[in-house]
């Protein structure tokens, strides 16, 4: 039987590659989503094997994609595939649970060992990686306590992207009243007081792109 297999990136070109790629080496893409959100959709209605997705999608990113479809398709495993080799993106990955991160710049064949790896219930880590989560350990004793919950870091990156609270419950299929509260209690646990705060703060912590 095949592996299946959804695909989430932005940028049609890349997904269209990769799935040429993946088919000439016996790997059925079942589902394509050009959004984070897109590929929650998609995750529930295919129960793919491996979900491949990109780290930096509009509305939702690819770490916390990935969370909500470890809660709601725990069958599915998860590989990020990403451009971005930095030390905060790789812990933060590690700390969500996801299964697998690979660069963009490895070997096509890099890919396909990736997927089969997670596959089979084993971690992946891209080898040029290795050294940058050594070093990230080195430095810290533990990781910190995210305070968000991940329905608040769904609305700060909203909020990051411009939208406003009706926006963003429309996005959310919530009401304009519970995101000016998931907003608020953002606010509160972070102690920002002015969306430009919040948005430096997403930034930092590598929710939005800056």
């Amino acid at each position: 039987m095949s592996t299946r297999v959804l695909l989430a990136d932005d940028h049609t070109i890349v997904r269209q590659g990769l799935k040429a790629l993946l088919a000439r080496e016996g790997i059925d893409v079942v589902a394509e989503a050009a959004t984070g959100r897109e590929a929650l959709q998609l995750a529930l209605a295919h129960h793919a094997d491996v979900a491949v997705l990109d780290l930096g999608m509009p509305g939702l990113n690819g770490i916390d994609a990935g969370r909500e479809i470890m809660q709601t398709c725990p069958e599915t495993r998860i590989l990020l595939l990403t451009q971005h080799a930095e030390e905060p993106y790789v812990t933060s990955a590690m700390r969500a649970g996801i299964h697998g991160y690979i660069l963009k710049s490895q070997a096509a064949s890099d890919l396909v060992h990736a997927i089969r790896e997670v596959q089979r219930g084993r971690n992946y880590l891209s080898a040029a990686l290795s050294q940058v989560l050594v070093e990230a350990l080195r430095e810290q004793a533990g990781f910190r306590q995210d305070p968000l919950t991940l329905r608040e870091r769904e609305v700060l990156q909203l909020v990051a992207e411009g939208q406003s609270s009706k926006e963003i419950a429309r996005t959310l299929g919530i009401s304009a009243k519970t995101a000016e509260s998931h907003r608020s209690r953002i606010m509160a646990k972070l102690g920002l007081h002015e969306t430009a705060s919040l948005v430096r703060y997403a930034i930092r912590h590598h929710l939005v792109a800056p």
